[in-house]
């Protein structure tokens, strides 16, 4: 039933999944901000579906692409860069699609194709039924990895 006009509609509480934790819009895992491997490692096990085994797949290829790589989950996504906060890529869960987001990804080649309203950041939309170039994930990765990365 809708609120009344001028008043906010109250969502019901999301209620968490069989291993306990909550999907947000698009299935996007809900999980608490933390620094290392272990919460990265949580997030993509509670991507939904399909995402999950491409979550295991992205998170493989930038570990072999940029050896000794921090990570951390930030705003409910998991972030890959550098040591103090020094971030070059991430990652989020939509209903169709997984979007990466390269913060630097104007200076890319070739540019990664789904703009930003951000400037220099580009992304790369991963979908199910579409093929995935891991050799252009993978090249994209460690062009951004020789950049000087930027705090965000």
């Amino acid at each position: 039933m809708p609120g009344k006009p001028g008043k906010p509609t109250k969502r019901p509480p999301l209620k968490p999944n069989a291993d306990g934790v909550v999907l947000l819009s698009g299935g996007n895992p809900q999980i608490p901000k933390g620094y290392g491997n272990e919460p990265v490692q949580a997030y993509i096990k509670a991507m939904p579906g399909w995402k999950s085994d491409m979550g295991r797949r992205i998170d493989t290829l930038i570990e072999k692409a940029v050896p000794g790589v921090h990570k951390a989950i930030k705003w409910n996504s998991p972030f890959y860069g550098f040591e103090g906060d020094l971030w070059i890529v991430s990652y989020h869960c939509f209903d169709k699609y997984i979007k990466v987001t390269f913060f630097r990804g104007t200076s890319l080649d070739p540019v990664p194709p789904v703009a930003s309203k951000t400037p220099d950041t580009r992304y790369f939309h991963i979908y199910e039924d579409k093929p995935f170039d891991e050799d252009q994930f993978t090249d994209w990765i460690k062009q951004a990895a020789a950049l000087p990365p930027e705090k965000l």
